[in-house]
């Protein structure tokens, strides 16, 4: 059980770390290429959600991430050891959740700075990663876990 918290706590460290960074290290709005057409670097602060979505309701997101840690917190005792798979989702959504409200609490704005070269996508971080490598995890947890029931229910009925 422990193993999902060290592995939330690495991708918070891993999170804080980068943007801590990126705020040393690049100017505000300033780009800097890694990848050609691919990948750069920007500092950008980020008072909302994804595309500002929300921009400035630090209230708002004080209160859904609390909660939101509370359940994950809560499935993580009571389910997490049921399903590896299952319990690698939550510390990542744990993982972001917490990363990005680490910024919030002490900056009132998320410190974003992976800009995606090859398409139109909102600045992102390392918690935002985690978020969605949790998101992802999730879902083919639940995909597993109805084929499973799916073939429990069939085998059932024979």
């Amino acid at each position: 059980m422990v193993i999902y918290y060290i592995i939330a706590a690495i991708f918070i460290c891993i999170d804080q770390l980068v943007k801590y960074l990126t705020v040393q290290n690049i100017p505000l709005r300033e780009t800097v290429e890694v990848i050609p057409n691919v990948l750069s670097l920007t500092y950008h602060q980020n008072t909302g959600a994804a595309w500002s979505i929300l921009e400035g309701q630090m209230w708002f997101f004080y209160i859904v991430t609390l909660i939101v840690v509370g359940v994950i917190l809560y499935y993580l005792h009571t389910q997490g050891r049921q399903s590896k798979l299952f319990s690698t989702a939550l510390s990542f959504l744990l993982a972001g959740a917490v990363g990005n409200l680490i910024d919030r609490l002490f900056h009132q704005f998320v410190v974003d700075m992976f800009q995606l070269e090859f398409i139109q996508f909102p600045i992102f971080n390392v918690a935002d990663s985690a978020l969605t490598i949790g998101v992802a995890l999730m879902i083919l947890y639940l995909i597993i876990d109805e084929i499973k029931l799916y073939k429990q229910k069939k085998a059932a009925d024979k």
